[in-house]
């Protein structure tokens, strides 16, 4: 029971010093509101425009694509080392070695098959490109 109480005191220094910085430092530091230090910083200069730029959102579904792909690489090798070391020692089955990433890989097509068919691994088409609708495919 003893160390519960150690615990719970270094859980309460741990929150005690951080909100007493704060409040020290809430305490004594200058307040002098001005309206330069609510502008939008852009190296000295004064902004122009809006603060708000779209991006487009196909940058971030091919990031997560590459880190979800890039793992799965990072995760076959090791396997493929260690598998062909299993059937070396005939330790294990084809199958008991081979069922497992199986399943990892076939989840992971499912993955991939979902975003290619929601387009998330097409890259975004130019007005150019995208043929005009007629009525009868509008819905």
């Amino acid at each position: 029971m003893n160390q519960w109480i150690a615990i719970g005191a270094l859980a309460l220094v741990g929150l005690l010093i951080p909100l007493g910085m704060m409040a020290v430092s809430y305490l004594l530091r200058p307040s002098v509101p001005e309206t330069s230090k609510r502008a939008t910083y852009e190296s000295g200069e004064v902004p122009t425009g809006g603060t708000r730029i779209r991006f487009n959102t196909q940058y971030y579904m091919v990031a997560l694509l590459f880190l979800v792909f890039d793992i799965e690489t990072v995760l076959l090798f090791p396997w493929a080392i260690v598998y062909t070391d299993a059937l070396a020692a005939e330790e294990y089955g084809l199958l008991e070695a081979l069922g497992p990433m199986l399943v990892f890989v076939a989840i992971l097509l499912v993955g991939l098959a979902w975003a290619w068919r929601n387009g998330a691994v097409q890259w975004a088409r130019s007005p150019r490109q995208v043929e005009p609708r007629s009525e009868v495919d509008r819905p």
